[in-house]
């Protein structure tokens, strides 16, 4: 075979990685696998991908590179036969609500395009088709139509709006103009003219008069060149017998009213350009609009006691002693209930006033006067929101708010000129609305509702749309509004999207490095995913894909195993070639592939401890107004379809419901009716897949609290307390007991101009990041960085004697996390193992055996043995009475529960619902459910 057949990499050292030398082919679909830990991402991500990228910046000019920062050098001898490479990893998406599905996919962006090129504009104040004419048009339509008639050709400059309008007839009658047509009256300018201010007023100049024959056509030509220039494109002819006037525009124009738009143009459309967006949303959809009700609760207590919430029971300040001075000018007391304060008062405390009066003081004898100038309760709170630099002022103040949708463009986020072009019959808000599936039905039949000139312009633009849409299509995503914010995306959702979006680029002669493209998919899209990774590798490119999905590996033209071990025991290739080389191979995968090793099914199903959390008419997002019962004690487990409605069911109402009882949490829950049995719990705990700690001076250590112990220990020691250490000499973020040179980093950054920074170890501490004086103080013959490099299993063992470390440590090492060591950067941790951090640093927690743990999807990332020892653990938390409640599609995590909830039938509209709940062994009767089809199977293969 030709060298080049082969992506070849030599001496590959990253992270754990142990100098391996390994031979990719080339134009293949090849998966990596192993056990978490075991150094795929390294080889993948942190060796071929860095390689990649590093030499694509190579190209670039010295110049150039200085501005983009070099890349670190891989700690590899050399790759070769590398292609460019694209990775698509599980980095969650843009978090601003101005990114959207349509905007990642650049669906709305051709959508922008066809509505700017082909759609008809109607009027938004009579639904008629908006016309506009060329100057040429203009003229022969008034020589037809006005044929020997006496007409006044006028440029309108004022639409329906108040004022005077002094300036602007001096103006008018400096430029030579003589007549202007106010509110339909035809009249003389003279010196000094005005209208009245407050009254609204329509005002067009008078341009020409004359009667119109082909003798004046050149006179016309000239007066239609001027009325245009003058009313901004618009003219208005008026026939001196019959009055009504017609209109005629260079632009779009409403051939009743007058009104015109702008010509439309992509931004027209675009929610985040001024052109396109709602004045009054600024294209979000959303405002935040005070509730009265949280402002005032309740009406029955006095100002004075605290009944205005924002204010607070009345102390020395400006605004009690402005309150108390509307309370004399309205004639109460802030003693009184609110109730009692009449609705005059109340607005002018809410909304503000200035007014001056006088009270005559009955003893004295003398009258006082009296100002009033308040802002308001409700401006203060807005302008708070608005103009305030503190977060903690924008929360306290969004507390009294609603989000709730714009009043103007109905959450549609567009000016109402934008939503008046349409395409048989819709506009594109209402394309953004539909989801995937019945978008592409709709573009499926467009071509026979479009005209002749439409279909020219339109005819490449439909061509883009549709090949974007059959790729959402082909990654599971049908569910999915193109008006779906990115933000309410999951992890997995956005990685598809952006391999859509990948697969939509045709790019040819590429590697494609995915990172677990398979996460919060169902089994039932799995087949899906592969085929489009598989149409990927057809047209020329080479994909490798890091993952442990069973089916995924099946499919593989190569499968590359990583381990034995994690961590310091893993990093060497333990076995290479096809799926079937694979399984004959004495590897943990291979056991669990070929079934030698299996999962167990458990005997008995829990029965729990008969209360329930009973949760009525939730109806968020896609929600159809469904109640669920969550028994409590169990191993209750949450499957579906993806977009089901899953999540918004768990992570937005359950929980933020639990968090706002228990902890008075501020996240406000997706609307529901009632909750029931609050009471049978007494701690909430949520495990989400969000990293640890993005910087290197985070470690599984500090993030477990288990180095505050340790500090703490080492402060008690003898030598320690005799130099009068604190805990805090022991910390590396610290001035004190911290190496300077590096300021406890253990390496050092040198800069160099144009090359790549590099990092080495500090040369006064040798790595170590504490100064010499620290590391004296020794506990059973260890320093501070002996014990940081210690693994998780060695540290159990030393530490065996202290029970507050120990516990810590043991469950970290109970989560399958033993081979980490304690002070490793939480920024080299894969995703599952930070998962299991924190789910380690929550169960070494004393629970109280009335907890209600809640895990999204927690076997991502993880591998069949992973996954066996973290059920064990959650198995260990079930059986002390805890609740343990699994968002999951892993079946070996399915199979295991106690009572599965099944959400669907379909994703999006068609989801929403619960299909069944029960043990798995009811579950697998159910019909329709795709969840009991899979999970059927896989009882009878392990059952």
């Amino acid at each position: 075979m030709k060298e080049q057949e082969y992506i070849e990499i030599y001496g590959a050292r990253a992270h754990n990685l142990k100098n391996i030398d390994l031979k990719i082919p080339r134009e293949k679909l090849v998966v990596i696998t192993g056990l978490s830990g075991s150094g795929k991402s390294s080889l993948a991500f942190d060796t071929i991908y860095a390689e990649g990228q590093r030499r694509y910046i190579e190209t670039f000019s010295a110049y150039a590179r200085q501005f983009l920062g070099g890349l670190e050098r891989p700690d590899v001898d050399k790759i070769d036969g590398l292609s460019p490479v694209i990775s698509i990893e599980q980095k969650t998406t843009n978090k601003s609500p101005r990114s959207t599905v349509g905007t990642i996919t650049e669906i709305y962006d051709f959508l922008r395009l066809l509505y700017s090129r082909a759609a008809d504009a109607y009027s938004y104040n009579t639904g008629e088709k908006m016309v506009s004419y060329s100057d040429n048009q203009i003229k022969e339509l008034i020589l037809k139509d006005f044929d020997e008639k006496r007409i006044a050709v006028l440029a309108p400059l004022i639409k329906s709006r108040k004022g005077h309008y002094r300036e602007l007839f001096e103006q008018i009658a400096k430029q030579g103009f003589v007549r202007v047509r106010v509110d339909g009256k035809i009249r003389e300018i003279e010196k000094g003219m005005k209208l009245d201010r407050y009254k609204t007023h329509d005002i067009e100049v008078v341009i020409d008069r004359l009667i119109v024959n082909k003798d004046f056509e050149k006179r016309l030509e000239e007066t239609i060149k001027t009325a245009l220039y003058t009313g901004n494109n618009i003219l208005m002819i008026i026939d001196v017998d019959n009055v009504k006037p017609r209109y005629f525009s260079r632009e779009l124009m409403c051939p009743t009213t007058g009104i015109a738009y702008p010509n439309p143009e992509p931004n027209t459309f675009s929610f985040n350009s001024p052109k396109g967006a709602c004045y009054h949303c600024n294209g979000l959809g959303t405002t935040n609009e005070i509730n009265l009700k949280k402002v005032i609760p309740d009406d029955s207590i006095s100002i004075k006691n605290g009944g205005i919430i924002p204010l607070g029971e009345q102390k020395n300040s400006w605004i009690f002693k402005q309150l108390q001075t509307i309370a004399e000018r309205y004639k109460f007391k802030l003693s009184d209930p609110i109730s009692s304060i009449s609705q005059e008062a109340l607005n002018v405390i809410l909304n503000g006033g200035k007014e001056t009066f006088s009270i005559q003081s009955k003893t004295a004898g003398v009258t006082r006067k009296y100002a009033i100038d308040f802002e308001g309760i409700i401006a203060f709170i807005q302008s708070q929101y608005k103009n305030s630099d503190s977060s903690s002022i924008k929360r306290w103040a969004k507390g009294f708010m609603d989000e709730v949708s714009c009043s103007t463009c109905e959450g549609k986020r567009l000016k109402k000129e934008a939503l008046h072009f349409k395409i048989n019959s819709k506009n594109i808000s209402q394309l953004a609305q539909m989801d995937v599936t019945e978008l592409f039905g709709w573009f499926e039949n467009i071509e026979s509702k479009l005209s002749e000139k439409q279909l020219k312009i339109a005819s490449e633009i439909l061509k883009e749309i549709r090949t974007r849409i059959q790729f959402l299509l082909d990654v599971g995503l049908d569910y999915l509004t193109l008006d779906r914010t990115s933000k309410s995306l999951s992890g997995g959702e956005a990685q598809r999207i952006r391999l859509a979006t990948q697969i939509g680029s045709q790019l040819v002669g590429v590697l494609y490095i995915l990172d677990e493209p398979s996460i919060g998919l169902h089994q039932r899209d799995n087949e899906k995913l592969i085929n489009s990774l598989v149409k990927l590798r057809d047209i020329g490119n080479s994909v490798l894909v890091v993952e442990h999905d069973e089916d995924m590996i099946k499919h593989a033209d190569f499968v590359i195993d990583i381990g034995p071990g994690a961590g310091r025991h893993g990093g060497e290739i333990v076995s290479k070639g096809t799926f079937d080389d694979l399984k004959s191979q004495d590897t943990l995968t291979a056991d669990y592939l070929s079934k030698r090793k299996l999962i167990e099914v458990p005997q008995k199903r829990r029965e729990g401890n008969g209360n329930f959390i009973k949760l009525i008419g939730a109806s968020g997002n896609n929600l159809k107004n469904i109640s669920v019962k969550f028994p409590l004690g169990k191993m209750i487990c949450i499957t579906g379809v993806s977009g089901s409605g899953k999540s918004t069911l768990i992570n937005e109402t359950l929980y933020p419901i639990l968090n706002a009882h228990i902890y008075r949490g501020v996240k406000k829950p997706m609307p529901f009716k009632d909750v029931e049995g609050l009471e049978y719990i007494d701690k909430v705990i949520d495990i989400d897949q969000s990293p640890i700690g993005r910087t290197p001076r985070s470690n599984p250590a500090t993030y477990t609290g288990v180095f505050s112990e340790i500090r703490s220990l080492f402060a008690k020691t003898p030598e320690a307390s005799i130099r009068g250490y604190k805990p805090g000499r022991f910390s590396f973020n610290v001035k004190g007991g911290r190496c300077e040179t590096c300021q406890g980093g253990g390496l050092k950054v040198i800069e160099m101009n144009f090359l790549p920074d590099v990092h080495v170890e500090c040369e006064a501490c040798q790595g170590k990041r504490f100064n010499r004086e620290t590391l004296e103080i020794r506990y059973k013959g260890k320093s501070i960085s002996d014990v940081l490099e210690m693994t998780i299993n060695d540290a159990v063992d030393f530490f065996e004697h202290i029970p507050k470390i120990y516990r810590k440590l043991k469950t970290i090492k109970d989560v399958g996390l033993g081979y980490i060591t304690l002070g490793q950067q939480s920024t080299t941790l894969s995703g599952g193992e930070a998962q299991r951090i924190k789910l380690a640093s929550e169960l070494s927690k004393k629970d109280t055996g009335n907890t209600f743990y809640i895990l999204d999807e927690p076997t991502t990332g993880l591998h069949f043995e992973d996954i066996r020892v973290l059920m064990d653990v959650l198995n260990k938390l079930t059986d002390k009475g805890n609740t343990v409640l699994i968002i999951e599609h892993n079946l070996d995590v399915i199979k295991l529960a106690d009572h599965i909830i099944d959400v669907g039938l379909e994703g999006g509209k068609g989801g929403g619902e619960i299909l069944i709940y029960g043990t798995p062994e009811e579950i697998i009767k159910h019909k329709k459910s795709y969840t009991a089809k899979f999970l059927k199977k896989e009882l009878k293969k392990k059952g």
